[in-house]
């Protein structure tokens, strides 16, 4: 692993682009099978949402797995989505999916003793609707605070479940090489991060002006953050390749750690 030039970090974009062309009916399709999945398991109560946290690196490595195929110039196909849940990958990437789990407690911590209680109830819909909370510059500093956290976690360990399916890490040697190798190449992710954004923010602004308030404006907002969410995985897979070279077509069997 090497430090990267911050110009990079575009690179990795309109790479990710060029993947997202040429089969977006099927990476499209992954997604919405995706949620599919997500919102049957947030239904069980209480486990739900823990359920869903750990799942992720699963989830994840079906996107990582299908831009792959995209790369060999194979079709991607509904059943890459079990790619996370087979045998012998999955009790890893499970175990990849508790420290997502525990990093998601500490920063729900950090969250509960740094913004008003009565603003997150009535952000989440469970408060009074007639009371409207007081926000102050620590609330807001505080949400600030954590959104960069949530932003920093979810970065730094992009790479955990590729590394544990295709190069055969244990979780926690995933979680070290993913967080330095992050680090060591921050300014290109930073580039390709803020890129993202505001392309993404542009069209939103540009949509809102030609529409306006309309249920019409709200679908293709939706639309749009859900392309740009396929838009972010195939440019993580593109950083993934650079920095740690292109996975093979068949990964080696997971060693026991």
């Amino acid at each position: 692993m090497s430090s990267l030039k911050a110009s990079t970090g575009w690179k990795w974009l309109k790479e990710g682009v060029g993947l997202f062309r040429k089969q977006p009916a099927g990476l499209t399709t992954l997604l919405f099978a995706d949620i599919l999945v997500s919102v049957l398991i947030g239904v069980i109560p209480f486990l739900g949402a823990m359920l869903a946290i750990v799942l992720v690196p699963c989830f994840s490595m079906a996107f990582m797995q299908a831009c792959l195929l995209i790369d060999q110039g194979k079709r991607v196909t509904p059943d890459v989505l079990l790619t996370g849940f087979r045998q012998p990958y999955v009790k890893t990437l499970l175990k990849v999916g508790l420290v997502y789990l525990a990093v998601f407690f500490v920063l729900a911590v950090i969250m509960r003793f740094s913004v008003d209680p009565d603003l997150l109830k009535q952000a989440e819909g469970a408060g009074d609707p007639n009371s409207l909370p007081k926000v102050t510059g620590g609330d807001m500093l505080g949400l600030l605070v954590v959104f960069l956290l949530q932003a920093i976690a979810v970065l730094t360990l992009a790479f955990t479940a590729p590394l544990t399916y295709w190069q055969s890490m244990g979780p926690g040697k995933a979680v070290f090489y993913s967080f330095f190798s992050v680090l060591r190449s921050g300014r290109a992710f930073v580039v390709m991060l803020l890129s993202w954004f505001a392309i993404l923010f542009g069209l939103c602004i540009v949509v809102a002006l030609l529409l306006g308030p309309s249920g019409a404006a709200r679908i293709v907002i939706m639309w749009l953050f859900f392309l740009f969410f396929l838009l972010l995985q195939c440019a993580l897979y593109a950083a993934y390749r650079q920095i740690f070279g292109t996975p093979a077509a068949t990964p080696v069997s997971l060693s026991k750690t």
